[in-house]
């Protein structure tokens, strides 16, 4: 009994053994089972990474391959993104407020949506050195010319209405910070019959100004003194001064919307025909059709890029007798219209921000001083921009735009405060250079075509001026372009026939 039972604990212990054996059979069976289960799954994970950058790696090569065949744009070259387009409608040379004036006008009235094909070259997108944002930013309509008030009564509507004409979609509304105060024309003796013949073409032009005698002047004005003065004009309304880069970059902006290209780069050559044109006198002349637009050089770069064009605009400011230059004109045969060269020349004009803490406020006008300084407000914090324009003899050097603080202390300041005494204290804080497109012949805007560039249209020369007439300046070149001939104003006495009759139109009302 007892051997049974110990044979019988001896089976039980066994079969514990088998037992425990088993379940720890049966873990490392589930635990491997498990390991291998995840280290297939893993390497099923990375299997399918490997198939799907296979899939993209082999979609690469079936599109370089399908780019190198015959008729694709494929090249091994890298192709520069700010190169113009090769081909183009209308090239504009000079991207400052004219030019992009002139492309939004032409986007404008173009018949059939995407018709107009216009490029823009600018030089300098940073615009540090361009007349447009470094002008005093004003306008008038006291001038002596019926052309030049009509132009800017013209833009002066338009700058009422900006956002009607550049506002964006989606984008925010122009603001042009437009201060709303006449300018003040004083005229001593000599100089008030001038005055009062200006006024009347004013008057009948359809501006708003007033004459003032001195009385009426100081009473209007206590700050101003009238000693020499015997008259003065004021402009009632349509006058004021505004932000210049505001105006620039609106109509940069709505070209741009409207399907106008911007190119960095300046132009340095074209390709153009020559046809020989028969003279009353049995002479030929050589007129010029340009092709294409040779090269635009990239900035800091070797690269051109040649764009065949329709029209040329030139609107590079003071520097536009360069483009001119390039095709002959200016160095034709002695008595020839070729022997005249573009009129327009860089002038350098100073502005000087000055602190005067008990300076007239916002009561102070654009004043125009028969001296030759001017000065209007700055903000609301006691500050002033003025300045004059030297005497032909005295012009500064234009290689630069470094600024002569000497003028300031010998031409413009003491003239300032004597007109102004409150000025005798003042603190000079800042001051810039800026370049005029300075008609040398008569000191207003050249609007038109060369006769001797039968595809080549101005809108240069405005000596100070081009800013504040440039809205009516761009439509009526698009005009010109698009139409044949002015629709909206008379403005061919601003044309070349003045330029090579050697006639000058003298316009006297130039700041």
């Amino acid at each position: 009994m007892t051997a049974w039972r110990r044979l019988h604990g001896g089976v039980r212990t066994t079969r514990g053994l088998l037992s425990s054996r088993w379940a720890t059979d049966q873990h490392t069976w589930l635990c491997g089972h498990l390991t291998l289960c995840q280290s297939l799954s893993t390497s099923s994970l990375l299997r399918n990474d490997f198939y799907k950058d296979l899939e993209a790696q082999l979609a690469a090569m079936r599109k370089k391959a399908a780019d190198a065949l015959p008729g694709s744009s494929w090249t091994p070259l890298e192709i520069n993104p700010n190169l113009p387009p090769e081909r183009a409608d209308v090239v504009i040379v000079g991207g400052g407020v004219m030019g992009w004036s002139v492309a939004y006008w032409l986007k404008q009235r173009e018949r059939v949506r995407e018709g107009v094909k216009v490029v823009v070259v600018e030089k300098d997108l940073t615009y540090s050195q361009a007349s447009t944002v470094l002008s005093a930013g004003g306008i008038r309509q006291q001038f002596s010319l019926p052309e030049n008030i009509h132009l800017s009564l013209s833009s002066a509507e338009f700058m009422r209405n900006i956002n009607e004409h550049l506002g964006v979609l989606n984008e925010d509304p122009v603001d042009l910070q437009f201060n709303h105060s006449g300018y003040l024309f004083l005229a001593s003796e000599d100089v008030a019959h001038i005055m009062e013949e200006n006024y009347n073409t004013q008057r009948y032009a359809g501006a708003k100004v007033s004459l003032l005698s001195p009385a009426q002047l100081k009473e209007k004005y206590p700050c101003v003194n009238t000693d020499g003065v015997a008259l003065a004009s004021y402009g009632l309304e349509n006058e004021g001064w505004f932000d210049p880069w505001t105006l620039l970059n609106a109509f940069r902006r709505k070209a741009m919307s409207m399907g106008v290209i911007q190119c960095c780069g300046e132009v340095t050559d074209f390709k153009y025909t020559v046809n020989k044109v028969p003279t009353a006198d049995g002479d030929h002349l050589d007129c010029r059709r340009i092709k294409s637009v040779k090269q635009v050089q990239m900035p800091n770069s070797r690269e051109y890029q040649p764009v065949e064009c329709a029209v040329v605009v030139n609107a590079a400011g003071a520097f536009s007798a360069k483009l001119t230059e390039k095709l002959g004109i200016g160095s034709g045969p002695k008595g020839s219209i070729a022997e005249f060269p573009l009129p327009v020349e860089p002038r350098k004009r100073y502005v000087y921000v000055v602190h005067c803490p008990d300076g007239p406020g916002l009561d102070c006008p654009f004043l125009i001083d028969y001296s030759g300084v001017y000065l209007r407000r700055e903000g609301l914090g006691g500050n002033y921009i003025t300045g004059a324009s030297p005497e032909e003899a005295e012009e500064p050097d234009t290689s630069n735009l470094e600024v002569d603080h000497q003028f300031f202390e010998d031409k413009v300041w003491p003239r300032l405060a004597h007109r102004v005494p409150v000025f005798e204290k003042l603190k000079l804080t800042s001051a810039w250079a800026g370049f005029y497109d300075y008609n040398s012949l008569d000191q207003n805007g050249i609007i038109g075509v060369h006769p001797l560039i039968s595809n080549m249209y101005f809108a240069t020369g405005f000596s100070g001026h081009g800013l504040q007439q440039s809205p009516a300046v761009g439509r009526a070149v698009a005009e010109l372009i698009l139409d044949g001939d002015f629709k909206t104003l008379n403005l061919h006495g601003l044309g070349f026939r003045r330029i090579l009759a050697q006639e000058p139109m003298l316009e006297r009302n130039i700041v």
